[in-house]
């Protein structure tokens, strides 16, 4: 779920913290080439290189010059997200490693992570390029296609739990519903994130809001309702409306997983895009500030992460085995960094958020950077012939 910082100060501090994060540029299995496309984003301006290149593995060479942390995304012409690089700092560097099909796309720059963004239309040409890759990734992309799937037709029982709870006005059932409701969400929520208009719906923060949007009329979603149920401590009817609500856009979601665009080069930047999730909300304690359940989204979105590394895990160990040996460690450090905070390794019941201390979140953090810098890699890794 997207968030903008809410003052400079916070920005700053930010964007020093996610350079251990996001600021690597990944070894690219295409640099020097045609299929390199530099983008170079300021506060104003989108500029691309080429306007046209071959189909195939294609990356984005980013470049922020402007003072605001931005973001960079290559679109489909329906504003399906192809692949997407989030927080990136002034005076940064990124690169993002993609797999398209012959036609036009958006390069989409978001100064500050607002808005529609400065756009240029590019075009991907020839017949392409992805024939004679690896089988076993054809298999990794089927396999996490039918992952993402069951984690969608999982959570929607567990959502009507939650959402029934709020419609009876059990403010006590709603608070234990929520966390489990949210849990295949953020197992695959770049998968939802692609589609462009459902996350916006439903894992919106208050400050995630577009300028102009009402927070008392546009805000929908579960955290609109976990604010109501912890801070608030009421459900009143605009509540049991929004319950109905989030289940109809779930719904949308679940129906519509089934046609995501799925790559193995989307698989690995999924995997890094929910590192970042971590870095930037669950261990800031920004995700679920009313709740505090933070830890539980932590460890959906570091789970999720591991699928897609594992199904991709054949073919990047042949191509890199160093990178594959050091994210066996430190994803095994992570999760038995986490474990430290639940009540055993078969719950979902974690320590409640605000009860980490800063030492502890800092220790979190330090494990997350130490996992997203060699997972900033698989995609290069995956796709290198």
């Amino acid at each position: 779920m997207r968030a903008v910082r809410l003052s400079v100060v916070t920005a700053v501090a930010t964007t020093a913290a996610l350079t251990a994060v996001t600021g690597c540029t990944e070894k690219s299995a295409a640099s020097g080439s045609d299929r390199v496309i530099r983008v170079t984003a300021t506060d104003a301006t989108c500029e691309v290189s080429k306007k046209e290149f071959p189909a195939g593995h294609v990356e984005l060479a980013v470049e922020n010059k402007g003072p605001k942390v931005t973001e960079v995304y290559l679109l489909f012409p329906d504003d399906r997200i192809v692949a997407e690089r989030e927080n990136i700092g002034p005076g940064t560097r990124q690169t993002v490693t993609a797999e398209v099909k012959a036609g036009d796309y958006r390069i989409a720059c978001k100064p500050g992570m607002k808005g529609k963004g400065i756009r240029q239309t590019v075009t991907a040409t020839g017949g392409g390029s992805v024939a004679g890759r690896d089988p076993r990734l054809d298999r990794a992309v089927a396999a996490y296609r039918e992952y993402a799937q069951a984690q969608a037709d999982e959570t929607l029982p567990k959502v009507k739990v939650f959402t029934d709870a709020v419609k009876a006005g059990d403010l006590d059932a709603a608070k234990k519903a929520y966390a489990p409701s949210r849990l295949g969400w953020e197992r695959t929520e770049p998968v939802a994130e692609s589609f462009g208009d459902i996350d916006p719906k439903v894992d919106v923060r208050e400050d995630g809001l577009e300028e102009g949007q009402d927070p008392a009329t546009d805000w929908t979603g579960w955290h609109r309702l976990e604010k109501a149920l912890w801070q608030d401590k009421k459900i009143g009817d605009r509540e049991k409306q929004l319950a109905d609500r989030l289940v109809k856009d779930l719904t949308d979601w679940q129906k519509r997983v089934g046609t995501a665009e799925i790559s193995p080069t989307s698989m690995a930047n999924g995997a890094r895009e929910l590192l970042d999730e971590v870095a930037t909300g669950k261990v800031t304690g920004e995700e679920d500030r009313y709740a505090h359940t933070d830890l539980v989204d932590f460890k959906g979105n570091v789970e999720g992460a591991q699928k897609a590394y594992e199904l991709l895990k054949p073919v990047a160990s042949k191509n890199d085995p160093a990178l594959t040996e050091e994210l066996d460690k430190q994803f095994t450090a992570l999760t038995a960094l986490l474990d430290k905070y639940r009540s055993d390794r078969t719950s979902y019941e974690f320590v409640s958020y605000d009860k980490v201390t800063k030492d502890q979140r800092k220790e979190l953090s330090d494990a997350v950077n130490a996992l997203a810098e060699p997972l900033s890699k698989l995609a290069a890794a995956a796709v290198v012939k």
